[in-house]
């Protein structure tokens, strides 16, 4: 690869609705397309326009001709102005058609062309996502950095006003070379009449969501089987839901809030209405938004048909597989739901991939059909002509609290299959010869208790200027305030009374009571379990100490991972440091490792775990070792199997065989529990 192929890639995450041609990287690069490359609209003054942009300009990248050019006719069912969803039957079909389009290009610098050509000429959002999927998935784009999606479309995750604020104040300071800095505003959607606004720091987290569409572009279900076809994709569409389930209940639990009712009957009105306030990127329309007790109907729109009754179908023929035991293909051939591959099964039938359902046509479309249903709630039968609202976007649903209600439900299905499942048993949790004798989490000042830690609101800034067409060009800054933990370390104590091995350490957090301060079952603590952290351990014999960064954790990537700055300037130097900076873009964010907690210190069980690495390792393919390992838990590794031969969530998968967690650890040497204290502190600190 090239330094100039690496750098078209780049450019092309930039500025998303202008043309090609017009300039880049902060004014700073252009790519200098074939006259061919030309939109009709431009195609009689390639010459002048080519010229215009190509003025003061540090950088010209010369684009090649296309050895072949594409039809592009399929596209056409999506106008440029129109919203593109990923939960869309139609839409995902034509993303498919362009991912298999783009990852068949020959070498890089035909995919450079094919991809120039390509972006003026379908909607602007569908490039994006099936660009990006591309890049995340040939073999000669390794070295490529995805950028962020609130980074390519901003208008996504913020308020307008700051858009207006942004463009005034850098047309006043100009080329100055000062960075533009603007206010995102807090709690903005509703006021404090609406008891679901106390959760709206998490639902509206710009990381959150962009954890939420980057899993989605690692794990498409449409496509290449080679893109598509990845180990265990069913399992952790499960379990990253799961656990975004488990964090936002326990949240919810923090704020007062009762654990969220699952959305089991599509028939009954809606309470919970929502207001997104946010401006699509392609047609500059607000999301539309829902009213308080809506009834939901029937979807019978020229892009979109679905009925209430249909879903309802699906619903009771996935339960039946699981009363079942089995699930059947269209030949009648039958599957069990076994311990090892059923919740895989079940993933990929739920969430349906294609090529990956073991029988679509029977089976449906469930979760994706129901985002459908709730986003045209408003405009069922395209009478208004409104697009869907934020449930139908991977990139905005996480911030309507009915997601968590439909997700509720969800989640509801894949327990439903684990319950059926035995309990764990003794040789199932056992390490023999392996005992966890302390465990603490501690902050590291030095005054500072042990097993109390603490949150706080911080105040920081990501640039949005790479995302804002024909705008300015100059670094512009949005701050904006979000949760924030001070980092913190764990220790362990174990004793290994036999040989040198290796263990797996299992971090979890289980809140101990409800909003009502009334303590949970073991049950319940199970379903809520928050995992933290995971990672292999060499044991010597005797005694071991174990320290561990929070910021080590496999389920969470740093924030400057989720916020970086846009341009090689901002980029490491180190090696290994720019690996992983260019792939870490999928993981829960850092910032939200810790619930909230509140100010007189909400109670959790800390619970380690030190499990039999022989029981846990995988035998890996021989394929190039993933820079980007540190949130696997929830994102896997780039071209490897998924690290844990244990089913994810181990040992809160499936029922214990205790009474409650104290009896659990007590009965097992290699568990250990604590009470951990997270006081949440309600001042805001500016990010240093």
């Amino acid at each position: 690869m090239t330094n100039t192929d690496l750098k078209a890639l780049e450019l092309l995450f930039q500025r998303p609705l202008e043309p090609a041609f017009t300039t880049r990287d902060a004014g700073k690069t252009v790519l200098e397309l074939p006259d061919s490359f030309y939109a009709d609209r431009y195609r009689n003054d390639t010459e002048e326009v080519g010229n215009r942009f190509s003025k003061d300009v540090d950088l010209k990248i010369p684009i090649q001709e296309l050895a072949s050019v594409p039809n592009l006719d399929f596209t056409k069912k999506i106008g440029p102005k129109n919203q593109f969803s990923l939960f869309n039957n139609r839409h995902r079909e034509i993303a498919s058609e362009l991912i298999t389009l783009f990852m068949g290009a020959p070498n890089l610098r035909q995919f450079v062309s094919l991809s120039v050509y390509t972006k003026d000429r379908v909607n602007p959002v569908l490039f994006q996502y099936a660009y990006a999927v591309a890049i995340a998935h040939r073999p000669d784009t390794r070295e490529v950095p995805i950028t962020n999606i609130s980074q390519v479309f901003p208008s996504n995750f913020v308020e307008p006003s700051v858009f207006r604020d942004a463009r005034q104040e850098a047309s006043v300071i100009g080329d100055s070379g000062d960075r533009v800095r603007v206010d995102i505003a807090r709690n903005y959607t509703a006021s404090d009449r609406e008891d679901e606004q106390r959760l709206a720091y998490f639902r509206e987290d710009i990381g959150v969501n962009s954890h939420h569409w980057h899993w989605h572009l690692v794990y498409p279900t449409t496509g290449p089987m080679e893109v598509v076809n990845k180990d265990r994709r069913g399992e952790l569409f499960y379990y990253m839901h799961h656990q975004i389930l488990a964090r936002y209940n326990v949240e919810r639990f923090c704020n007062n809030l009762k654990k969220v009712q699952p959305l089991n009957n599509l028939r009954v009105e809606i309470p919970e209405g929502y207001f997104p306030k946010i401006l699509s990127s392609v047609n500059n329309r607000t999301y539309p938004a829902r009213v308080s007790s809506q009834l939901l109907r029937d979807v019978d729109r020229p892009d979109a048909s679905i009925e209430i009754s249909e879903v309802e179908r699906w619903r009771d023929r996935v339960l039946a597989a699981i009363d079942q035991g089995y699930v059947e293909d269209p030949s009648g051939n039958r599957t069990p739901l076994d311990e090892v591959r059923g919740i895989d099964i079940l993933g990929n039938m739920i969430e349906a991939s294609p090529v990956l359902s073991v029988n679509r046509t029977f089976y449906g479309n469930l979760h994706n059909e129901g985002h459908n249903i709730i986003s045209f709630a408003h405009d069922p039968d395209n009478r208004h002509l409104e697009e869907f609202g934020v449930m139908g976007d991977v990139t905005t649903a996480m911030r309507d609290p009915i997601f968590y209600r439909w997700h509720g439900f969800i989640d509801s299905v894949f327990n439903k299959f684990k319950a059926h499942l035995n309990p764990y048993n003794d040789a199932e949790l056992n390490f023999d010869g392996v005992s966890v004798t302390y465990i603490e989490a501690k902050i590291g000042k030095s005054n500072t208790k042990a097993n109390t830690l603490l949150t706080y609101w911080q105040k920081s800034s990501a640039d949005l200027a790479a995302g804002l067409d024909f705008g300015p060009s100059a670094n512009i800054l949005a701050s904006f305030t979000h949760l924030q933990n001070a980092p913190f370390t764990y220790t362990f104590n174990v004793t290994n009374s036999g040989a040198k091995r290796t263990g797996t350490c299992r971090i979890f957090i289980c809140p101990k009571t409800d909003e009502r301060n009334q303590p949970l079952r073991l049950e319940e603590q199970r379903l809520m379990a928050i995992e933290m952290d995971k990672f292999t351990v060499d044991l010597v014999p005797g005694e071991n100490t174990i320290r561990r960064q929070s910021t080590e954790s496999s389920v969470a990537i740093p924030f400057e991972r989720s916020f970086r700055p846009v341009g090689a300037d901002y980029q490491p130097k180190a090696a290994d440091e720019l690996a992983r900076f260019r792939f870490c873009g999928c993981g829960w964010p850092q910032h939200l490792l810790l619930p909230k907690g509140n100010a007189q210190g909400m109670l959790f069980d800390l619970f380690v775990m030190i499990s039999d690495y022989t029981q846990d390792s995988v035998q890996q393919p021989n394929t190039p070792n993933d820079a980007c390992s540190t949130a696997y838990s929830f994102c896997g590794l780039k071209d490897k199997l998924y690290p844990d031969r244990r089913t994810m969530g181990y040992p809160f998968d499936r029922r214990l065989p205790n009474a409650n967690l104290t009896e659990l650890v007590g009965a097992f040497g290699n568990m250990a529990k604590t009470d951990l204290r997270i006081v949440f502190n309600d001042r805001v600190i500016d990010k240093a």
